[in-house]
């Protein structure tokens, strides 16, 4: 690849397998230069590539050919507006979940809901949902706390360094799910390991934490535990979100209604698939 142009090398990243999107991005990622601007690849497609940057290409193109998330290539994730620093330590961010996020917000702004909130986040990984949530309340001038749990201290470390990029005032708490949390929140939201521990699928995440995907044999262990836990840490009146599998809706309503919660629902993501499902604890 040495000496090749911008749209030699695109090219070149095309026989490996990837997708013109994936290589684009990678191309930017090795010139230094930010992912928006594609634009000018396109200007610059004859340009040629330095030694150094071509590479600098060949190897994240053959990581990525390889299976490896761009996310971890790169090492950030656009979520619900924000950038994320994401790596091996932590799940890519899925546009899916930000159902979850939306769906706690309206939540939060419903007339219900006391003026100062508690809200929790179980699982939260990469901090993206307990972020997410924390930066609204701040742009809308609502007040309360968010708190992020998780049982991983390599996943907290992100978070963590998450929450001080973007000057958001978090707690961190590392829990196996609400095992070391005290108190009452009137949201908590989830986003567990919910594939079935045998489920094909599996092969095709696999740089991605395995404790962060599978939950037993029908991917219903971590949300059976947290729908069992939760009525303990909610106010009266208070909302447990979960997010789960595309073919999980039922169960998981089943279990939240099994538990006394009512007002039991599911939402669906963009794609018209019901993606999570919550219930109110009783006033």
């Amino acid at each position: 690849m040495n000496h090749a142009t911008c749209a030699q090398a695109l090219l070149a990243a095309k026989t490996l397998g990837l997708d013109r999107l994936d290589a684009q991005l990678l191309l930017l990622h090795a010139l230094g230069k930010p992912s928006d601007a594609r634009a000018w690849l396109l200007a610059h497609d004859t340009d040629l590539l330095s030694d150094e940057v071509a590479q600098r290409y060949l190897a994240l193109t053959v990581r990525r050919a390889g299976g490896e998330p761009l996310a971890y290539i790169v090492g950030y994730k656009e979520f619900f507006g924000l950038t994320l620093q994401v790596d091996a330590r932590v799940l890519v961010p899925r546009p899916d979940t930000e159902t979850l996020v939306q769906w706690s917000l309206d939540l939060l702004q419903a007339p219900g809901m006391p003026p100062v909130t508690q809200v929790l986040d179980l699982g939260t990984g990469s901090g993206a949902v307990a972020l997410a949530i924390a930066h609204s309340m701040r742009a809308t001038g609502r007040q309360g706390k968010v708190v992020a749990v998780d049982a991983s201290t390599g996943a907290l470390s992100v978070a963590r360094g998450n929450a001080q990029q973007l000057e958001l005032d978090l707690t961190f708490i590392q829990s196996s799910w609400l095992q070391e949390v005290s108190g009452y929140f009137h949201l908590i939201a989830s986003n567990p390991p919910y594939i079935a521990s045998v489920d094909p699928h599996l092969a095709a995440l696999a740089h991605e934490p395995l404790e962060a995907l599978t939950a037993g044999m029908d991917g219903l262990d971590d949300l059976r535990q947290i729908t069992r836990q939760a009525p303990g840490h909610l106010h009266p009146g208070g909302w447990l979100l979960l997010e789960h599998g595309y073919d999980q809706a039922d169960a998981v309503r089943q279990l939240l209604a099994e538990q006394g919660f009512i007002q039991v629902q599911s939402r669906r993501d963009l794609a018209g698939i019901e993606r999570c499902s919550g219930g109110q604890w009783p006033a």
